[in-house]
């Protein structure tokens, strides 16, 4: 039986879990997300938890088990507390501001760039910081750390002088200069 596949589910107050045939859509205060089951794979409600089981004990049907519950307990952490993912901008002269709900960034280049986020993200710049900090808030985890990871691809940490966006968690390995004799 795959532990994960195998916890139970609780389900918060003012969240509200509907399953219809093989679709699971999740209500809270911070919005809804719906999600498509495999077929091999049944969801129920009882007793305020979700259980997700399987029907066989073939590969697949034990990928899929520990998978289903995984995401539906995601979209249940997402719609009710809702995800953040941190970025920190280092250099001399990058930084990120707000336009609107835009994301603006000066990162060396010739250019600004700017972001617009996608339906269900926000943007979040607290000002007066050195070195620049963005925050990337969602109900949705997998769009929230995409648009991180987008945002971090604009200019990489590099590893001599640690400049670039990179997460809040992340620790960049430092390598020496060349060494003059």
């Amino acid at each position: 039986m795959s532990r994960v596949g195998k916890k139970l589910i609780p389900i918060p107050a003012k969240v509200e879990i509907k399953i219809d045939g093989q679709t699971v859509t999740v209500k809270g205060p911070k919005g809804t997300l719906s999600h498509d089951v495999h077929p091999r794979i049944q969801v129920k409600t009882e007793n305020g938890e979700v259980t997700v089981t399987r029907g066989t004990d073939e590969r697949q049907d034990r990928a899929l088990h520990g998978l289903t519950r995984a995401l539906i307990a995601n979209m249940v952490t997402g719609v009710s507390e809702g995800y953040r993912r941190t970025l920190i901008i280092e250099g001399v002269g990058y930084q990120a501001d707000l336009r609107g709900q835009d994301a603006v960034f000066k990162l060396g280049y010739s250019h600004e760039i700017v972001m617009t986020p996608p339906d269900g993200i926000a943007f979040e710049v607290p000002k007066g910081q050195r070195p620049s900090i963005v925050h990337v808030d969602g109900i949705d985890k997998q769009l929230v750390g995409q648009v991180a990871a987008n945002i971090r691809e604009l200019r990489p940490p590099e590893p001599y002088l640690g400049k670039g966006i990179r997460y809040s968690d992340e620790v960049i390995r430092r390598k020496a200069g060349k060494s003059g004799k």
